[in-house]
């Protein structure tokens, strides 16, 4: 994620941090971002349009990662979300040295709880009175999939040999980033810690 991507995450997703505060964040990652490798991604189509964001970090002292990911409302339900959970499962599996990564979804998000079933996560159980929605509390369903589960790449590849050039420039050559690619919906993802 670049700078300039701050507006469009402020606008499109629930922070609670204005403009000026994410991009002061994004210039000053905090420890804790920091700490648990946090890392958000912009979804764009092939045209360059932003469709949403993707995001995972370290849960401590489990060594594992949680995703999170919203798609803008014109664009659901189009395939977008299950391709990106499936290349941030990919990029996690092959770069982290983790065993699982998890999602929590609102119990009414039917919508979500379909993405993260497409993409092969299995339903765990209930959290209870996790998160607010309208000031009120609200279960969620806790996701996941472990790595013997996943076995191999869905999308992307073990070498970095096959991921274009610009993307290995955008990051610099010590990470392997989700890759820009040709194939149906694929989106790409703009990638840097925030």
């Amino acid at each position: 994620m670049e700078k300039r991507d701050v507006g469009f995450l402020c606008e499109t997703s629930a922070t609670q941090l204005s403009k000026a505060e994410a991009e002061k964040q994004f210039e000053n990652p905090t420890p804790l971002a920091t700490l648990t490798e946090r890392a958000r991604f912009v979804i764009e189509k092939k045209d360059g349009t932003k469709i949403g964001f993707i995001a995972h970090y370290l849960v401590l002292p489990n060594r594992l990662m949680e995703i999170g990911y919203d798609i803008v409302p014109g664009e659901r339900g189009k395939g977008y979300g299950t391709e990106a959970i499936r290349i941030i499962v990919d990029y996690l599996f092959l770069t982290k040295d983790i065993v699982r990564i998890q999602a929590v979804t609102n119990v009414g998000n039917k919508p979500s709880q379909r993405v993260l079933e497409k993409a092969d996560f299995t339903k765990e159980g209930t959290l209870r009175k996790v998160g607010y929605v309208g000031g009120e509390p609200t279960d969620a369903y806790i996701y996941s999939i472990l790595k013997e589960e996943w076995k191999e790449p869905k999308i992307l590849t073990r070498t970095a040999k096959m991921i274009p050039t610009a993307v290995q420039e955008y990051v610099g050559l010590n990470h392997i980033p989700p890759p820009r690619t040709t194939a149906k919906n694929y989106p790409f993802f703009a990638f840097q810690t925030f």
